[in-house]
């Protein structure tokens, strides 16, 4: 298993590297526009409506938010405090489900459409944070220095893990996960946001700023696995689907970007970069 993972990880690695830095920012963003629409198709069986019409709908509903907001991405930046503000006040309040799930919450009647809502938020949000990073003047580096924090804190947080973990992080959602690997992913991401700065041409911020950044960042990130792993858990599912061989779906592998990436991108506005 571990060896499967590690060729689809080097795969994906090559795929992401050369859309990041061979692409026009419309052409990547229209790219993660499809691959985030599979996640929303995945989201559908996580939120227990594959069979209501609302499942039909999320898709189309996701889809159609896209084609509205690169419409308007012209006029992004008039508002932009206020957008990226508003996402990730809503990854706060999804964030705050994590403290009141246990066992036997997916029979509650608001499951389905609270994680409908959800869905929409997280990947729509993902998406615009993501898009306007793209199309910053230092874009490419910025998203690869997101990458790596976000990549860091979840490979140290499950070597950690693996090695030292003992006391469970968020039980009644994943059991798996440790505190332990917790805090080690967290020290994970600062040394390679570190090396990161140190080698990437464009980068300008102080190390207090970027340590800051990258704090944010990790630990939005935790937040996101966690929030899906929630609704695995709630709908029965291991995985988010099958997709990516050792890994399982899209969503698998989107969750904690998905998070990280508003604030990583509200962090740039507040550090002025």
């Amino acid at each position: 298993m571990l060896r499967t993972r590690v060729l689809t990880a080097l795969v994906l690695l090559s795929l992401v590297m050369t859309a990041i830095f061979y692409l026009p920012p419309h052409w990547f963003m229209i790219l993660i526009a499809l691959l985030f629409l599979m996640g929303s198709w995945e989201y559908r069986r996580l939120s227990k409506l594959t069979d209501h019409v609302a499942g039909h709908l999320l898709v189309p509903i996701q889809a159609l938010i896209f084609i509205l907001l690169f419409l308007e991405m012209d006029q992004w930046d008039d508002g932009i405090w206020l957008y990226l503000g508003i996402s990730c006040v809503a990854w706060l309040l999804m964030f705050s489900r994590l403290g009141f799930y246990r066992p036997g919450s997916k029979t509650v009647s608001s499951y389905a459409p609270v994680s409908f809502i959800t869905a929409i938020v997280s990947i729509t949000s993902g998406w615009f944070a993501i898009s306007w990073i793209c199309n910053h003047a230092a874009g490419p580096w910025l998203l690869l220095l997101l990458l790596l924090i976000v990549w860091a804190a979840d490979t140290g947080a499950y070597f950690t893990g693996k090695s030292l973990g003992q006391t469970p992080l968020a039980p009644h959602i994943s059991p798996g996960k440790t505190r332990e690997g917790f805090y080690g992913g967290l020290l994970s991401a600062f040394p390679v946001a570190l090396l990161a700065m140190g080698w990437m041409p464009v980068m300008g911020m102080d190390v207090l700023q970027l340590l800051i950044l990258t704090l944010l960042t990790a630990l939005a990130s935790v937040g996101g696995d966690l929030l899906v792993s929630l609704h695995k858990r709630s709908s029965g599912y291991k995985d988010s689907g099958s997709l990516i061989p050792g890994h399982g779906g899209i969503l698998d592998r989107l969750d904690s970007l998905l998070a990280a990436a508003p604030f990583f991108a509200l962090g740039l506005l507040v550090i002025g970069y």
